[in-house]
C-alpha cells in the first residue's frame, strides 16, 4: 500500500514523517513530491493506493479517471475546502475522497486578528522604516479596537474562535449566517447582511466557497458597508470579485483590505516568484496600494494544524486500507469487507 502526496512544503514532510513513524510505518510507505498533481504528473502516482493533495490542486473527471487507471482508489484532501475535485466523477469511479473539515480553528482566527492589527496599527509599515533608520511616526495612525463593531459573515469554527478573540478586545460583534451558531451568540448578536454591513467598522469573511457565496463580495457588498471600514479575508479568494475591491480602494469607499486568500492564487501561492515578471495584473494592482495587506494563504501554518493535518490524514488511509469507514468521507464508497 502506497500513499503519494502532491504539492508538498518542507513542513509538510517534515509532520507527515513524524506521524507516519510514529503510528503507521508498517501499514502503508508514503512518497513525497514537491509539483501539484496534475495530467501531466499522475505517472508519479501509479500502483499508490491513495492520493493526497491541497487545497488549489484541481481533480476533475479526466484526471480522475486517469488516476483510476493507473490503480489509485483515494483522493485524500490535506485541507477543508474540496471544491476542487470532481465529487461526482469521483464517486461514480468508486473512488473515496475525504478531506480534514477542520484543523486547529484558532490558528487561523488569530491570523484573522493579526491581520487587522498589522493593517490598523501599520506595524509592517514601521518595521520597513525603522529598518531604514526613519523613526517618524507620520502616516501610521491607528485606531483603537476597543468599541468598534466588527461584522463576521460566517460562523462556524473559525468564525466564532474569531469572535472568542475579539471579544476579549472589548468590540461589538455582529454575525450573519444562514445557519446561526449557537455558540457565537455569547459574543455578539446575529442580524442579516446589509445591517451588518452598514454598521460594521471591520468586516471579516468567514465563510466556505460555494455557489451561494462566489463573489459574494462585489459592488453591491462594498457600497453597502460603512464607508471607510476595513475589509478582512482569511477563508477562500474566490469570495471577491477583486475587480470591485480594487474599485472601492480607489474611490475609498473601502477604507483598507486585508487578505490571505486571493482568486487566482493557485499559479503563485506557495511559490517562489520573486525573480519572475508575474503576470497577473489585478494582483499586482492590489499590492500597490499602501492600505491593503495580502499574504499567500498562510493563516493555518501553525505547529498544531499541521500536526492535526497529518494525524487527520494518515488516519483517513488507514481507515481505508484496513476497510474502516472514513469518518471524513465525501463520497459514497462501500467499505470492503
Amino acid at each position: 500500500m502506497k500513499l503519494a502526496i502532491f504539492s508538498t512544503q518542507a513542513y509538510d514532510v517534515q509532520y507527515f514523517e513524524h506521524i507516519h513513524a510514529t503510528k503507521f510505518t508498517s501499514k502503508f510507505d508514503i512518497t513525497f513530491h514537491p509539483i501539484r498533481l496534475t495530467a501531466d504528473t499522475a505517472l508519479l502516482a501509479k500502483d499508490a493506493t491513495a492520493v493526497c493533495v491541497f487545497v488549489n490542486d484541481a481533480l476533475g473527471p479526466d484526471l480522475l479517471r486517469l488516476l483510476h487507471g493507473y490503480g489509485v482508489r483515494a483522493v485524500l484532501l490535506r485541507c477543508c475546502g474540496y471544491n476542487g475535485v470532481d465529487l461526482k466523477a469521483a464517486e461514480d469511479l468508486g473512488m473515496l475522497v475525504a478531506n480534514v473539515p477542520g484543523y486547529s480553528p484558532e490558528s487561523i482566527a488569530e491570523f484573522a486578528v493579526a491581520q487587522i492589527q498589522t493593517l490598523n496599527r501599520k506595524t509592517h509599515r514601521a518595521f520597513n522604516r525603522v529598518r531604514e533608520g526613519n523613526f517618524s511616526l507620520n502616516g501610521l495612525v491607528g485606531f483603537a479596537l476597543y468599541g468598534r463593531t466588527v461584522g463576521l459573515v460566517g460562523t462556524g469554527r473559525i468564525g466564532v474562535a474569531c469572535a472568542r478573540i475579539l471579544h476579549g478586545f472589548g468590540c461589538r460583534l455582529l454575525a450573519y449566517d444562514p445557519y446561526p451558531s449557537e455558540a457565537f451568540k455569547q459574543y455578539g448578536e446575529f442580524t442579516d447582511l446589509d445591517t451588518l454591513l452598514s454598521q460594521s467598522d471591520i468586516v471579516s469573511l468567514h465563510c466556505p466557497l460555494m455557489p451561494s457565496t462566489k463573489h459574494i463580495v462585489n459592488e453591491k457588498f462594498l457600497n453597502t458597508m460603512k464607508k471607510g471600514a476595513m475589509l478582512v479575508n482569511t477563508s477562500r479568494g474566490g469570495l471577491i470579485e477583486t475587480e470591485a475591491v480594487i474599485a472601492a480602494l480607489k474611490t475609498k469607499q473601502l477604507g483598507s483590505l486585508a487578505l490571505d486568500v486571493y482568486e487566482g492564487e493557485e499559479s503563485l501561492f506557495y511559490g517562489d516568484h520573486s525573480g519572475e515578471v508575474i503576470g497577473d495584473d489585478l494582483l499586482m494592482r492590489l499590492l500597490t496600494f499602501p492600505n491593503a495587506l495580502v499574504c499567500g494563504h498562510q493563516a493555518f501554518l501553525t505547529e498544531e494544524s499541521l500536526q492535526e493535518i497529518a494525524e487527520t490524514t494518515l488516519q483517513t488511509m488507514d481507515d481505508f486500507v484496513e476497510g474502516r469507514p472514513c469518518q471524513h468521507a465525501l463520497t459514497k464508497v462501500p467499505v470492503k469487507s
